[in-house]
């Protein structure tokens, strides 16, 4: 195993120049086969589970869904915030507004100090994806096997393994736009999460459309500000942010394909129900209720009902 690992250093070493020394030690950085060892767990749990849960009843997962969604939802609290005497203090925006980060282009080692603090908020936000494997974990013992789509599972599973490597070679500068970004979505997206595990909660809540249109935006932005940096080169790798971009891209192209089966079907399918409803109720008073229903008893389906 330890000469595996030392031809794989060396691999990654002539492919990506010589590692960042400041995380030398860090807990899962040093070796890249734990990651990928989890990524595989997470694969093959992803085809079993499901076939293992085939002829059993779903679990409620509901308290453990609100404490797991209300700790996510802290931690990305934390890693854009922290709080500090009473006044918050956004915890990466601080560190980039300190180093003087430049917005175009902004090397790995031209902030000091700022660089250190954002290297130590980019490791959490690189364990965060290895907790957020959690999410299909419960799909699975819920037995809600629709939310596990090709999207799904390929951000879950890439994102890891990406950010083993960017903290392993380019740990701040550059990286930071899109990690500040998606921290802030996640804090919105996991309160969403928790709050609908509450069954008594789910009329209240209608923002799932607007935290996808978030995440589309936040690729489009991160696109943008990656390619100032290949527009107005720096010292950060440029090879980096053409693989970045060439990410976003697959996200916006799967987002926008789930955002339009989910929301845009939708709609259809609701204006073709109004239709249809309409016309039924009209051929109704034609036929003055013979069959002793009235239309509205003929177009109510029987509900099933919801196991939390």
């Amino acid at each position: 195993m330890e000469h595996f690992d030392a031809s794989l250093s060396t691999y990654f070493k002539a492919l990506l120049g010589p590692r960042d020394t400041r995380v030398k030690g860090w807990f899962l950085l040093d070796n890249y086969i734990p990651t990928f060892i989890c990524s595989v767990i997470y694969l093959l749990i992803v085809w079993l589970g499901p076939k293992y849960m085939r002829n059993k009843q779903p679990f409620s997962c509901r308290g453990i869904l609100v404490v797991y969604n209300l700790g996510l939802t802290l931690l990305s609290l934390y890693m854009f915030c922290e709080s500090k005497l009473g006044s918050a203090q956004p915890k990466l925006v601080t560190g980039v507004w300190e180093g003087k980060y430049n917005f175009f282009c902004q090397g790995t080692r031209t902030a000091g100090e700022s660089d250190m603090k954002i290297i130590r908020v980019l490791w959490w936000y690189y364990f965060s994806k290895l907790i957020e494997f959690m999410d299909t974990f419960f799909f699975i013992l819920r037995k809600n096997n629709h939310q596990i789509t090709v999207l799904h599972v390929y951000h879950h599973a890439s994102m890891l393994n990406i950010w083993w490597f960017v903290m392993n070679w380019v740990p701040c500068g550059h990286s930071y736009f899109g990690a500040t970004l998606n921290s802030f979505i996640h804090v919105l997206m996991y309160s969403y999460y928790g709050l609908s595990s509450v069954p008594s909660m789910r009329p209240y809540l209608w923002w799932k459309k607007y935290i996808t249109q978030g995440q589309l935006l936040q690729f489009v932005l991160t696109i943008i500000q990656t390619s100032c940096g290949v527009i107005w080169p720096c010292t950060f790798p440029l090879g980096w942010l053409y693989f970045q971009i060439g990410y976003m891209i697959s996200l916006i192209a799967l987002f926008t394909n789930f955002y339009i089966q989910t929301y845009n079907k939708k709609g259809a399918s609701r204006r073709k129900d109004h239709l249809k409803d309409h016309q039924n109720g009209s051929m109704a008073a034609v036929n003055g209720h013979t069959n002793s229903f009235s239309p509205l008893e003929n177009n109510v389906k029987p509900r099933k009902l919801r196991k939390d």
